[in-house]
């Protein structure tokens, strides 16, 4: 797995090898197989394997994948299945030749690819090492492509705006590039879309309610309230992972606290509810169902131009 260079007339990639700068102007994808390209170390590809909880479910896709390391240890060490896709033919045949070599040539393939020409929808773990303006381009993809769900791991260079579930800095002794040998390593996991009104019905004190929760959405952040009985209650501890969204109730009236943990599929949040007052703990299910939907604020960013890139990297 190794930096990689794609781009075509809307989109522009840099790649570092010591750092240095390419000026790219042209009218289609081409291949730089001269590109040099810099391996991520293998402490650091099992690293990024590890914190994905990559196994033999798992289907892998790495972007940039060089000499194809990651993809091999994903199914020789882990059992999974996958492929890669890099520019450079000569590595893709290199790659291709180490997996057969490795004996995981039926479930480690490499293909001479654009990423932006490569379907991701049926990844489980997406790897990227590539640099911040490549991430930036292929991040609406990602996030409109894959699973609610989906793993993806980046080295060295994170998403921006979209903060990673997970950070981490490791040593990388073996690393090529730069002086203190550290690579750092980001996991993120494909938010479900939450945004938008729910609706369900659960008992307060015996007695029956109907509860309208409002949630809006950036990335895995969500916010909101709760209105039932009314009263509107902020939601506190809001997370989402994936499909799982879980959040607080603090119902001053009756000294009641409610702890909501649920998965959201299409439109339809099923799950639990631990309701916890003065004089008793009870567990209640619920089963919300989207009265309007929502668009998350980051389906509603717009991806970068060609100059506001160039601006970027000045």
């Amino acid at each position: 797995m190794g930096l990689a260079m794609f781009f075509d007339v809307r989109r522009v990639a840099v790649i570092a090898a010591g750092l240095s700068l390419l000026a790219v102007h042209a009218t289609g994808a081409q291949d730089f197989g001269d590109t040099p390209y810099v391996q991520t170390p293998q402490n650091v590809v099992e690293r990024m394997l590890q914190v994905a909880k990559v196994g033999p479910g798992d289907y892998v896709i790495d972007l940039g994948s060089g000499d194809g390391r990651l993809v091999i240890t994903a199914a020789q060490k882990y059992g999974a299945r996958g492929f890669g896709v890099d520019l450079d033919r000569r590595l893709v045949e290199l790659a291709n030749k180490r997996a057969a070599s490795a004996g995981v040539g039926d479930r480690a393939v490499f293909y001479e690819r654009d990423i932006y020409e490569t379907d991701l929808s049926g990844a489980s773990v997406v790897t990227i090492y590539l640099l911040p303006e490549v991430n930036l381009m292929m991040r609406p993809t990602l996030l409109a492509t894959l699973k609610p769900g989906t793993r993806v791991v980046t080295h060295d260079y994170d998403m921006a705006e979209w903060a990673p579930d997970e950070q981490m800095v490791m040593d990388a002794p073996d690393k090529p590039v730069g002086r203190d040998k550290k690579s750092k390593v980001f996991f993120y996991v494909i938010p479900a879309n939450a945004a938008g009104k729910w609706r369900w019905e659960m008992p307060v004190a015996d007695k029956p309610a109907v509860f309208n929760l409002n949630v809006a959405q950036n990335f895995q952040s969500v916010t909101g309230s709760v209105e039932f009985n009314g009263a509107t209650l902020p939601l506190e501890k809001a997370r989402l992972r994936g499909e799982d969204i879980s959040f607080s109730l603090n119902d001053a009236r009756g000294k009641t606290r409610y702890e909501f943990t649920g998965k959201i599929s299409g439109r339809n949040i099923t799950g639990a509810a631990q309701v916890a007052s003065a004089n008793a703990q009870r567990r209640l299910e619920w089963d919300a169902v989207r009265t309007e939907s929502g668009t998350p604020a980051h389906a509603l960013l717009k991806k970068p131009t060609m100059q506001e890139l160039q601006q970027k990297l000045q």
